[in-house]
């Protein structure tokens, strides 16, 4: 169906389809950004896999390899909130924490049961579910001088209630919060000051001891599956590495279907000019509240499967500074850009890890020596500011570059924004 508008300067129709105005969208696969994407994707991960199979790459480069892709999966969803919609939220690596914990729930429970039925299979009596039930208890709660079980580890044992946590948990969360935020139309600076708070609130609720999730302890042993002892720790990195590149590059055909039809346009419309699209008679809340609770889910999917890989998830995760670090990566690769988000975060994940692990050698200036473990944060920092200052487009500017394309397309217009001058002077 074409889309048929009237420019106000002349009163004839024209076409939204016809060149120039509103190009018509071309399917997902012939869109050269998504093929190359999905390619370099593919490309890393087999050669990632056939290089550890041969023993040329470590199991912790691997698993470096595969929580990379988790982040690169959280700043995408950020991308689509900030970059596109220019909603700030500075509480979006909450929702990723919530997802590494609701599946950790399920990882420690179900391994410490294990554990707990053979050693009590050697007393000379079966023991009772209530026997069971205790000793699972000491074993995960000891640590905060706890047997009970709190009422959140309800559904622990169950892999499906907890994935389907690690999901609708954060969903629940961010609708519940955007509801009430952007029907009281809380925009700007006070909405993310309001997502800043949510995060801090809960990141110091997480850090009490009885809170149910251990206090700052957090949950350790993620990275050792139930029931699969015999399975070497490099077989399982490489099984969350695929599970990492297939969300990741499921997410990312989804994010370039939602930004590049109507829906997307709207997006845009409400990030460049909120009151202008109200005014055209679009529920901006829905919108809005459509893009924040489906990224909020998308990131807690990115969570699950982050942690599992690094072994440990604690309330440090969901601090505020976490959330901010997202919104650097995709400010760094180039914020309304989706590679521009993956791009950032890869490169700041793989830099970090360089940095802070020994990759890089520290320097001695004789009167001072310089350790990157101490100065990452500063040279982050300084990159950010450098970037914001002299490359606005981020490193997704580069791409741009290279291609020989503009991210944005100046057209022709008339004396209004709402024609173009070639279909004015027609006759």
């Amino acid at each position: 169906m074409t889309d048929v508008s009237v420019s106000p300067s002349s009163g004839r129709k024209y076409s939204g389809e016809r060149e120039g105005l509103a190009p018509r969208s071309r399917p997902l696969i012939q869109r050269p950004d998504v093929l190359i994407f999905l390619a370099i994707l593919a490309l890393v991960t087999i050669c990632a896999t056939v290089l550890a199979q041969m023993g040329y790459v470590s199991t912790s480069t691997v698993k470096l390899l595969g929580k990379t892709l988790c982040l690169c999966l959280a700043a995408l969803a950020m991308d689509l909130v900030w970059g596109y919609t220019g909603i700030l939220s500075l509480g979006h690596f909450a929702f990723f924490g919530i997802g590494g914990y609701a599946i950790g729930m399920w990882l420690m429970w179900d391994r410490t049961e294990l554990i707990v039925l053979e050693t009590l299979a050697q007393n000379p009596l079966p023991p009772t579910p209530l026997e069971i039930e205790e000793a699972i208890g000491a074993q995960i709660f000891g640590v905060v001088g706890s047997t009970e079980i709190p009422w959140l580890w309800a559904f622990a044992g169950s892999l499906p209630v907890q994935l389907a946590a690690a999901v609708l948990v954060p969903g629940l969360i961010a609708l519940v919060f955007g509801w009430l935020a952007f029907r009281s139309r809380v925009a700007g600076v006070y909405l993310s000051i309001l997502t800043q708070a949510g995060t801090l609130a809960l990141s110091l609720w997480l850090f009490q001891n009885d809170s149910g999730l251990r206090g700052n302890n957090g949950l350790s042993g993620l990275q050792n599956l139930p029931g699969l002892d015999d399975v070497p720790q490099s077989t399982i990195s490489l099984w969350f590495l695929w599970a990492s590149a297939l969300a990741l590059g499921g997410a990312y055909l989804l994010a370039s279907w939602t930004v590049s039809g109507r829906f997307g346009s709207v997006l845009r419309g409400i990030r460049d000019d909120e009151a202008r699209v109200r005014f055209l008679g679009y529920e901006v809340e829905h919108y809005k509240l459509a893009i924040f609770t489906g990224t909020a889910m998308a990131t807690g999917i990115a969570g699950a499967l982050y942690y599992p890989q690094a072994g440990i998830v604690n309330p440090a995760e969901i601090a505020p500074i976490a959330s901010i670090y997202l919104a650097v990566w995709v400010a760094i690769g180039g914020r309304g850009r989706l590679y521009g988000a993956v791009i950032g975060a890869a490169f700041v994940s793989l830099l970090s890890s360089w940095f802070t692990g020994g990759g890089a050698p520290d320097i001695d200036l004789g009167f001072y020596e310089i350790k990157w473990t101490d100065w990452w944060l500063v040279l982050l920092g300084l990159t950010f500011v450098l970037v914001t200052l002299f490359a606005p487009k981020g490193l997704g500017g580069l791409v741009d570059l290279w291609t020989h394309r503009r991210s944005t397309r100046v057209d022709d217009l008339g004396p209004d924004q709402g024609s173009l001058r070639a279909e004015e002077d027609r006759p």
